[in-house]
C-alpha cells in the first residue's frame, strides 16, 4: 500500500502503528486468559503462554505469577508509566521453562502478525525509477520491476518516514481517535538504510526544482508500505549462547568491505554496505532476546544506553534509532557475575546495569498435575495443555498410565508406565522442591504439595483452604529434583531389559509406582548434580510419598473389590435428603410430590444394611443413638452444609449436589474400606490373592476386581495384577 493508505489503515486499526512494547502486549492479551491454581493460589493465566497456535508445543508450564509480573512490567513500559529504561530479565535454574518462553514468544508473535488485527508494517524503497525517464517507456506507464524494490533491513516503521513534527501531530490525532488510555509512540527517525534512500531521492528532486520534496520522495513509485510476518530475523532478534563476534557485530551487524567499493559513498561508509544481522537490528520493531545472557555479559553493559536513548551506533558518524523490547534470559550464574563487585559498595561498576534489570525468576514446578503433564511431554511428545480447573479431573489425568513404544533387539516393544507411576514421579519431584520450614506441624510435605496443586487439602470437616496458610513462597521451587533427572530415570526404566513381571503374569514390562520411586532414590547416589546434603534431604522425604501412593493404589483396589456393592446414586440421594430434613427439622418430598417427615426407618436400614456402620443396639426403635447422631451431623451434614449455605435461598435437594465430587460422601457412603470387604466377603482370604484356589470366594473376588481395574480404571492386566498384589499384601498379615 502507499504511505497514505497506511495512515488510513492506522486509523482503522491503531495497532498497525503500535510501538514494540505495545505490540508485544497486544499479542499476549489477544489470546485472553484462563483460570489456574498454582501454589494454592487462584490466578488468571494468559493463554498466549500456552503456545495455542502450535498446539502447545512450546507452552510454558506453570510460573504463572512470574509471567503475570512480566506482563505488568510490559504494560507499564508500553503505557510510558516509567520503566522505559528497563531490561526485562528472566532468571532461574536449568529446566524451568526459560527456553520454552523464548520459543513461545517467537511463535506467538509470528502467528499474531498473521491475523488481521496484528499485521505489522515496514517500508520498501525503489530508487531506480529516479534514473529512468519516461522516454524509456514509449509513453506507457513505467514498468514496476520487483527486483528494484529493497525492503528496510531493520523493519523501519512507516511512521519514521514523516518529519518529526508531522509525526507528532499525526500520533496526537491517532491517540485521540483510539479508545485505549495508553498512547501510541513513534520516536524513531528513519534508520540509516532508509535514510540513505530518502536523501538520495530528496537530492535528486531538489536538483530538478520540485517544490514538494516529501510528496515526490514518498510517491508510490519510490516508497511502498509492506506487511510482513514477524519471525526470527525480522522483528525478532535472538542472540544465542554460541553466537560469536565483536560486541558491535553481535548487537547491530558489521560492514561488508567488498560492497563499500561498489557503492557511490562519496568517501564515507555507506549504510547500504552494512549487514544489519545483529540482534538489535533483527529485533527492531518488536522483540530482542539475549539467550543464556551469562555468555554475553560483556554485551549487557553495552546495552545500558539502548533502553534509555533507544539508539545504537553502526559507526562513529552513523546511528540508528531503535524500537524494540529487550529481554534477557539466563541461568543463575549471571546473578553471580552481577554480584562479583558487591564488596565495593558504591563503586560497583555493574551497579547501573543491575538498576536497569527487572528480574523475573522461574522456579521448578510445585504443582503435581503440572509436573505430571511435563513428564508426559518429555516421554511421549504429547503437547496437550491441560486446561481443566476441577481438581478431581486433574487428579484423574495425573494418575493415568502411559504407554511408550521403545526399540530393543527384537524391534519396537510396548512398555507401560502403570497408573500412578507418572504421579509418583511428579509427586516425589515436587515434594523435594518444597520448603519444609514454613508449614504448620500438622501439615505434611505431601499435603503441602496437594494443597499447592488443588488450592485445598483434606475433605469434609477436615478440609482446609490454601488461604488459611501463610507461605512466604520465597524458597518453594528454587531447589529440588529437576524434571530432566526424573525424565532420564523414567526413560531408563522403560528401556531396561530386566523382566519386571511376576510368575504367572503376561510377558509385559510394566513400570510400577514402586519401581519409579526406587529408581529415583537409587539414582540420587550417583547423580553429580546433587550434593550430599541434598541426597540425604531428598531420601528423608520419600516415606511420605510412598505412603500417599499406596493409599491411591489402595483406593483403586478397594473400589474394584467392592464395585458390585454399595448403594445406587438415587438411594444415596434419598438418604441425604432424609438426613438433611432430620437435621434441620424440615420435610422431604415423597414420590407423590407431597411433603412429609423424614423416613426414620429408611435412614436406619441404609445405615445398618447398606453402610454397615451400625447395628440394632445403636438405635432405640428407629430413633438414632448418640453414635448415629454424631455420624449424621458430623460426617454426612458437613459434606452438604456448604452446598446448602451457598444455595440457602433455594429448596435443598440432594440431587442438586454432585455426590461423586464430595469426598466425604464418596468415601463414607461408598463403603470402600477393608472392614466392608470383610463384611461383604466373609470368606475372603488376602493371603490367597497371588494364586487363589479355584472355586474360592477369593478367586471370584479377584477375577471381578482385575476386570474392573482393566475396564474402568485403565489398568492393563499386568499392572492390575501387580497393583492388587502390592495392596492386598499389606493387609494379609493382620487379616481375620
Amino acid at each position: 500500500m502507499s504511505l497514505a493508505e497506511y495512515v488510513d489503515r492506522a486509523f482503522e486499526e491503531p495497532l498497525a502503528a503500535a510501538h514494540a512494547s505495545r505490540y508485544l502486549l497486544a499479542a499476549i492479551e489477544s489470546e485472553g486468559t484462563r483460570e489456574v491454581v498454582e501454589n494454592g493460589e487462584q490466578l488468571q493465566r494468559y493463554r498466549f503462554f500456552d503456545d495455542p497456535h502450535n498446539d502447545g508445543e512450546h507452552a510454558v508450564l506453570g510460573n504463572t505469577a512470574t509471567l503475570n509480573a512480566f506482563v505488568d512490567d510490559l504494560r507499564a513500559i508500553a503505557a510510558g508509566r516509567g520503566k522505559a529504561e528497563t531490561i526485562l530479565w528472566f532468571a532461574g535454574p536449568t529446566a524451568t521453562g526459560k527456553s520454552e518462553l523464548k520459543r513461545c514468544l517467537v511463535n506467538g508473535l509470528r502467528e499474531f502478525s498473521k491475523t488481521p488485527e496484528g499485521r505489522r508494517y515496514t517500508v520498501e524503497w525503489n530508487i531506480s525509477d529516479a534514473e529512468r525517464g519516461p522516454g524509456l517507456t514509449y509513453g506507457e506507464d513505467p514498468v514496476d520491476r520487483e527486483d528494484d524494490w529493497y525492503e528496510s533491513p531493520v523493519q523501519a516503521s512507516p511512521l519514521s518516514v514523516f518529519p518529526a513534527d508531522v509525526r507528532k501531530e499525526l500520533l496526537a490525532d491517532l491517540n485521540e481517535h483510539r479508545e485505549e488510555t495508553d498512547e501510541l509512540r513513534a520516536d524513531a527517525d528513519l534508520p540509516p538504510f532508509s535514510r540513505e534512500a530518502y536523501e538520495y531521492l530528496e537530492e535528486k528532486y531538489r536538483r530538478e526544482g520540485v517544490e514538494d520534496l516529501f510528496a515526490a520522495v514518498t510517491d508510490p513509485e519510490h516508497l511502498r508500505v509492506k506487511n510482513y510476518v514477524v519471525d526470527r530475523g525480522q522483528g525478532v532478534g535472538v542472540l544465542h549462547s554460541e553466537d560469536a563476534g565483536s560486541p558491535k557485530e553481535r548487537l547491530v551487524g558489521s560492514w561488508v568491505a567488498g560492497l563499500l567499493g561498489q557503492l557511490d559513498s562519496k568517501g564515507r561508509k555507506n549504510p547500504q554496505a552494512f549487514s544489519y544481522d545483529g540482534v538489535l537490528s533483527q529485533g527492531n520493531g518488536c522483540l530482542t532476546v539475549v539467550e543464556d545472557a551469562s555468555q554475553h555479559a560483556d554485551l549487557l553493559q553495552k546495552l545500558l544506553n539502548v533502553p534509555d536513548e533507544r539508539r545504537v551506533k553502526l559507526d562513529k558518524g552513523i546511528g540508528m534509532d531503535l524500537d524494540t523490547q529487550l529481554v534477557v534470559i539466563s541461568n543463575l550464574d549471571l546473578e553471580a557475575h552481577l554480584n562479583k563487585h558487591d564488596d565495593r559498595q558504591g563503586f560497583d561498576p555493574l551497579k547501573a546495569l543491575k538498576r536497569r534489570l527487572s528480574k523475573h525468576e522461574f522456579g521448578y514446578l510445585t504443582s503435581v498435575s503440572l509436573e505430571a503433564q511435563l513428564l508426559r511431554r518429555e516421554l511421549t511428545g504429547d503437547n496437550e495443555v491441560w486446561t481443566a480447573t476441577d481438581p478431581e479431573v486433574l487428579a484423574e489425568r495425573t494418575r493415568e498410565p502411559v504407554a511408550v513404544s521403545v526399540r530393543d533387539e527384537d524391534g519396537p516393544t510396548e512398555r507401560e508406565l502403570a497408573p500412578h507411576a507418572i504421579e509418583a514421579a511428579a509427586l516425589y519431584s515436587v515434594v523435594t522442591r518444597l520448603d519444609g520450614e514454613d508449614r504448620p506441624e500438622d501439615l505434611t510435605l505431601v499435603e503441602k504439595a496437594l494443597l499447592f496443586d488443588r488450592g485445598y487439602v483434606g475433605s469434609g470437616e477436615d478440609r482446609r483452604e490454601a488461604s488459611e496458610f501463610d507461605f512466604d513462597g520465597g524458597v518453594d521451587g528454587s531447589n529440588g529434583i529437576p524434571v530432566t533427572y526424573t525424565r532420564d530415570v523414567l526413560a531408563d526404566l522403560l528401556h531396561d531389559d530386566a523382566d519386571r513381571t511376576h510368575p504367572g503374569l503376561p510377558v509385559e514390562r510394566v513400570v510400577t509406582p514402586g519401581d519409579v520411586l526406587d529408581a529415583m532414590v537409587d539414582g540420587l547416589r550417583t547423580a553429580p548434580v546433587f550434593s550430599d546434603a541434598e541426597r540425604a534431604e531428598f531420601e528423608d522425604r520419600l516415606a511420605g510419598v510412598e505412603a500417599h501412593l499406596h493409599e491411591r493404589q489402595e483406593s483403586d483396589v478397594l473400589e474394584a473389590i467392592l464395585s458390585e456393592e454399595g448403594a445406587s446414586e438415587s438411594e444415596v440421594e434419598e438418604y441425604v435428603d432424609n438426613v438433611h430434613a432430620w437435621a434441620t427439622d424440615d420435610t422431604v418430598e415423597n414420590a407423590r410430590g407431597e411433603q412429609e417427615a423424614p423416613d426414620a426407618l429408611a435412614m436406619r436400614l441404609f445405615e445398618t444394611e447398606t453402610l454397615g456402620r451400625f447395628d440394632d443396639d445403636d438405635y432405640l426403635g428407629n430413633e438414632p443413638g448418640e453414635s448415629v447422631r454424631e455420624f449424621r451431623e458430623d460426617t454426612v451434614m458437613t459434606a452438604v452444609t456448604r452446598h446448602a449455605w451457598e444455595h440457602r435461598d433455594d429448596e435443598f435437594h440432594a440431587h442438586d449436589v454432585d455426590l461423586s465430587t464430595v469426598p466425604v460422601l464418596r468415601d463414607v457412603l461408598a463403603g470402600n474400606d477393608w472392614d466392608d470387604v470383610e463384611r461383604v466377603h466373609p470368606d475372603f482370604d488376602p493371603a490367597q490373592w497371588p494364586d487363589p484356589p479355584e472355586g474360592t470366594e477369593t478367586a471370584a473376588v479377584k477375577e471381578r476386581a482385575i476386570e474392573f481395574l482393566v475396564e474402568e480404571r485403565d489398568y492393563s492386566p499386568a499392572s492390575a495384577e501387580l497393583a492388587s498384589r502390592t495392596v492386598v499384601a499389606e493387609v494379609a498379615d493382620g487379616w481375620g
